[in-house]
């Protein structure tokens, strides 16, 4: 098939384009920097300069490319475009991000409908931002955490957007877990590094992961199979920051997290960090791997984590 991967030079962009051209596939990759080109025709893919929220570039980038399928991958998340990380204004730090997801998804759609493109695939959200109370394993039936009157509540209601939009066109989310692999978990290793990076309350939360090879191969699969609907896109074993954090220090070669008091995590780092850590409910993976046939590489962080710190 043609594959077009709006936002193809992304962390995850960089792992999936070579598992679709591996795959025979003919990938149109966009980044928004023309110095990334070469790093897109490495990957195998034709690169294209698109900026996501000009409607006109997308729809020109979509229309050249003539692809079968779209898939949605633009995010703005990297200090290059979003500056230095800030959880505690969510609201600012993914402020182009939150745009890609709604602006961005619809010029998309409107591409995709222009140029008669049959199905979308784009990316969604799964990590702690299950909604609190009940389980602390969510199904794609279970509603999500909006966390409404908090800093968090436009990046979320942005994710909603962009999934309601992709299903009413017939296309696919795929909620991601929390991405760790190449380039993905770096800051937040550097931060650990630090001592920087504590343990709130108990560390009750539960968070999903995914390795990026994971993530990318669960996305050919949604791709080839042009499956409608939405999976999570996780790992086997959703766990607490009790156990994720302090394991994650161990592979990193840092001393234990300090832990600290809720009001003071939140007074420092905002409600989203404090539901991460103390209410976030986790995701279950058991719909893609039924129904994709998805087979992990990396089926837990406990693994994972380890052979990318060593």
């Amino acid at each position: 098939m043609r594959v077009f991967v709006a936002g193809g030079s992304g962390v995850l962009g960089r792992r999936l384009v070579p598992q679709l051209v591996a795959r025979g596939h003919r990938v149109t990759a966009t980044t928004t920097s023309p110095a990334k080109l070469g790093l897109v025709q490495r990957l195998g893919a034709d690169g294209v300069v698109m900026d996501g929220l000009d409607p006109m570039a997308v729809g020109e980038a979509v229309a050249v490319a003539r692809p079968d399928v779209i898939v949605h991958q633009m995010t703005a998340i990297s200090p290059a475009h979003a500056g230095k990380p800030d959880i505690k204004h969510p609201d600012r730090w993914f402020a182009r991000t939150n745009r890609l997801r709604r602006e961005g998804t619809d010029h998309l759609l409107a591409a995709a409908e222009a140029t008669g493109v049959p199905h979308v695939v784009a990316q969604g959200y799964a990590s702690w931002n299950g909604h609190p109370g009940g389980s602390w394993v969510k199904t794609e039936d279970d509603p999500l955490n909006l966390m409404a009157g908090t800093a968090a509540q436009a990046g979320l209601e942005a994710l909603r957007h962009a999934e309601e939009a992709v299903l009413r066109a017939g296309g696919a989310v795929l909620r991601y877990g929390a991405f760790y692999g190449p380039g993905a978990v770096d800051d937040q290793v550097e931060l650990i590094r630090k001592r920087q990076y504590p343990l709130v309350g108990h560390g009750t939360g539960h968070s999903s992961w995914v390795h990026l090879d994971d993530a990318a191969s669960a996305t050919v699969l949604a791709v080839e199979q042009k499956v409608r609907g939405v999976f999570n896109i996780v790992d086997d074993e959703p766990a607490p920051a009790s156990e994720w954090l302090p394991h994650l220090a161990r592979c990193a070669g840092a001393k234990p997290p300090v832990r600290v008091p809720v009001w003071l995590a939140r007074l420092l780092a905002g409600d989203q960090a404090v539901a991460m850590m103390v209410d976030g409910r986790g995701f279950s993976n058991a719909k893609a791997k039924r129904e994709l046939g998805w087979e992990l590489r990396y089926p837990s962080w406990r693994q994972g984590f380890a052979k990318e710190l060593a």
